[in-house]
């Protein structure tokens, strides 16, 4: 092998990438250890990372920030489309991958780096979306993923670092933890198990409030603007203020069963409240907005753009048209949502907006019609039974 042959890591501080470092190093390369930061991270954090990049043997250290362009890009359609995950997960660590996966192939180009790493093992998701991005826009690069060629444990990467110095505290060895602006996923024995819950250690921040505390959440064509008075002129600004609030009371935290991109059944913990809250805020402010018919098909087409993006296929032009498709369907999706904060769970009060549909002049529910008159009721479900009553009168209903 080439003694000087570069290569680019995909970085991110965890037991995963940390082995690689060194393997690699190893091996014979020149690391560039490359960190796509979508957010969760502190700035100590930040600076810890390349204190130990540069600690395992690391020739080179970068952190690329692509957080605005995540949530311009992805986020902001998760939030049009309500997009949860088997009615769960609000896809954390899966729509990040393609970003970092775009933001590392160009860094491979821009410095002629013709070698590619990542951490990901052969049994998990990770290792479809980074491949599938690289193999579709630069199948020249080659990819190097050292746990997965050589399956390795995660107690055999903890006796290979321990072997050459390279220590981990115990938190870091039971748990895999991956922090992004959209939610922390959470991984240890506890998931690889059918019954076992994560204990409260696990999550990487704790409970500190218990008070119930009134929030309000506002909407611009379906893009949160404000928490409570306060404006936020970026919306990565807001969701990490609103991290850091539901984060204190442990909202958000929940376990995602589902069938992995190979075929596997797979659970993942995961800590996403910010996400969580905002979902549910926006989806009530939709059934008060928008029509019956424009709420069904567009959760239709929001459940396969997030099974889409799930999948690694990010890449795919249909998802660029569902986009569109979301977008318009924001245009009245402006108001304010109430919700109460409570230890590990939020409730949802109601919403203010001047495009609400439920106008008491047009009748209300179960109480009064004011649109129409008894007699004009009973004619409508005299037509609507119409067609059923003909087919009936031929195929005569059977009991058992």
């Amino acid at each position: 092998m080439n003694q000087s042959k570069e290569i680019t890591l995909a970085y991110s501080g965890g037991l995963d990438t940390s082995f690689c470092i060194p393997y690699l190093l190893e091996k014979g390369y020149i690391i560039h250890a490359v960190c796509i930061n979508t957010g969760g991270f502190s700035a100590e954090e930040l600076k810890d990372m390349e204190a130990r990049a540069h600690e395992l043997g690391a020739s080179h250290y970068t952190c690329i920030n692509v957080e605005e362009e995540y949530f311009e890009k992805c986020i902001k359609y998760l939030i049009f489309g309500n997009i949860l995950k088997n009615n769960t997960y609000p896809l954390s660590v899966s729509s990040e991958r393609p970003f970092q996966a775009l933001a590392l192939l160009q860094y491979c180009l821009e410095h002629n780096i013709s070698t590619f790493a990542h951490g990901s093992t052969g049994a998990g998701n990770d290792q479809i979306r980074f491949d599938v991005i690289f193999k579709t826009l630069a199948p020249e690069i080659e990819i190097i993923t050292p746990i997965r060629d050589n399956e390795l444990s995660r107690q055999a990467e903890l006796d290979f670092l321990a072997e050459r110095g390279f220590a981990w505290d115990a938190v870091q060895k039971t748990y895999s933890v991956n922090q992004g602006i959209w939610g922390t996923s959470v991984g240890g024995k506890e998931t690889l198990t059918s019954h076992l819950p994560l204990p409260e250690a696990a999550y990487p921040k704790q409970v500190s409030l218990t008070e119930t505390q009134d929030l309000s959440i506002h909407f611009e064509n379906g893009i949160p603007t404000k928490i409570n008075d306060t404006v936020y002129e970026k919306p990565i600004d807001l969701i990490k203020e609103l991290t850091a609030l539901t984060d204190a009371y442990g909202i958000g935290r929940d376990i995602h069963v589902g069938d992995t991109i190979i075929g596997i059944k797979g659970r993942v913990g995961f800590a996403a409240g910010a996400p969580l809250v905002l979902i549910k805020t926006h989806e009530l402010l939709e059934k008060h907005t928008l029509t019956k018919w424009q709420i069904h098909w567009k959760k239709q087409l929001a459940d396969w753009y997030g099974a889409e993006l799930h999948e690694g296929k990010y890449l795919d032009p249909l998802l660029r048209n569902i986009e569109n498709f979301l977008t318009d369907m924001q245009e009245n999706v402006t108001g304010t949502v109430f919700l109460q904060l409570h230890p590990y769970r939020f409730t949802l009060s109601g919403i203010e907006s001047k495009n609400d549909l439920m106008q008491a002049e047009f009748g209300s529910y179960g109480e009064e019609n004011k649109a129409w008159t008894g007699q004009d009721a009973k004619g409508f479900t005299n037509i609507m039974s119409n067609a059923n009553k003909i087919y009936y009168s031929i195929h005569k209903p059977t009991t058992k």
